[in-house]
């Protein structure tokens, strides 16, 4: 890929495309963060990222998002209330990814009219729409959205490019290394990575346990690296019986997500997680490490 010549044509077609104002989905991910800096660089002032607090995203998120696009016309919508209500009872993993995408449209629609935008601009990449239209899961920007829509058009500019090709964008367009070489996140968030009905105690766990698992293995420089809870097991914390909850430790390499192997990480620091992960969240019973490679797995575990 010449990738000066994909930056020049995109921002032309970005430019060509919204007449007027555009609001653009901004997760804090590599490919919405890319897509950011390019409708920017295509309209200036007449973008308006907006980034919806689910509730469902990594600890100070939001706060993080708030001071590295602070030059921009950057919305926050504390939306926690709205999606935890919209999963209650919620277990099947493509409803509940539905579940999201509708709502985030919902959202979006409702900042574009107070806002005056017809356009809603999206980091969706090539594995989303494979996977979606695979019918290997429905990604909440592609086969997770709703078919009806109050906007004139939604653009995806880095439709066609996978992860690896996301980030020779970042590193051309001089993006600080924090965005160039983030760890992918899932669009729906905490809720693929926890296994079943979404609640208040299950994401505190699983966003307590997911920072442990970022900042313990961050020097491996992994692809993803995460917690995701997966039931309840009968464990002893203090000499006492405890019914639990499960975590599993997920660590994986590849190239572009289509595919990937498990990391081989030292005993010594799958221990030092398991420690901290069970000492650190009271009602946590028990850790695992996955070893299974994508496939048979997906990466995420919904």
């Amino acid at each position: 890929m010449d990738t000066n010549k994909f930056i020049d044509d995109t921002i032309a077609l970005i430019k060509d495309k919204v007449r007027g104002k555009g609001i653009i989905a901004l997760s804090g991910g590599v490919d919405s963060s890319v897509c950011t800096y390019l409708s920017y660089k295509a309209i200036s002032d007449n973008l308006y990222p907006v980034f919806i607090d689910t509730g469902l995203m990594r600890i100070d998120e939001a706060e993080e998002i708030k001071k590295t696009f602070k030059d921009m016309n950057i919305r926050i919508i504390d939306a926690k209330d709205r999606f935890l209500s919209a999963l209650k009872g919620v277990t099947d993993p493509e409803e509940k990814r539905k579940v999201i995408g509708a709502l985030f449209i919902r959202i979006f629609e409702e900042v574009a009219e107070d806002i005056g935008a017809d356009y809603l601009i999206q980091g969706t990449i090539y594995p989303d729409v494979i996977e979606s239209h695979g019918g290997i899961k429905s990604h909440h920007n592609v086969g997770g959205m709703p078919l009806k829509y109050k906007f004139k058009e939604i653009i995806e500019p880095l439709k066609d490019l996978y992860k690896d090709e996301v980030r020779m964008v970042a590193r051309a367009l001089s993006l600080p290394e924090e965005i160039c070489e983030r760890m992918p996140y899932p669009g729906p968030g905490l809720a693929v990575r926890i296994v079943g009905e979404v609640t208040e105690e299950k994401l505190d766990v699983v966003k307590r346990a997911n920072k442990i698992v970022e900042d313990e293995l961050k020097e491996y420089k992994p692809w993803q690296a995460f917690a995701a809870l997966i039931g309840k097991g009968t464990g002893v914390k203090g000499d006492e019986r405890v019914y639990g909850w499960i975590i599993s430790v997920r660590a994986v390499e590849s190239r572009d997500g289509m595919t990937a192997d498990y990391l081989k990480l030292p005993w010594d620091t799958l221990d030092t997680i398991r420690s901290r992960i069970t000492g650190e969240i009271r009602n946590v019973s028990r850790v695992v490490y996955d070893v299974t490679p994508k496939p048979p797995a997906t990466i995420e575990y919904e």
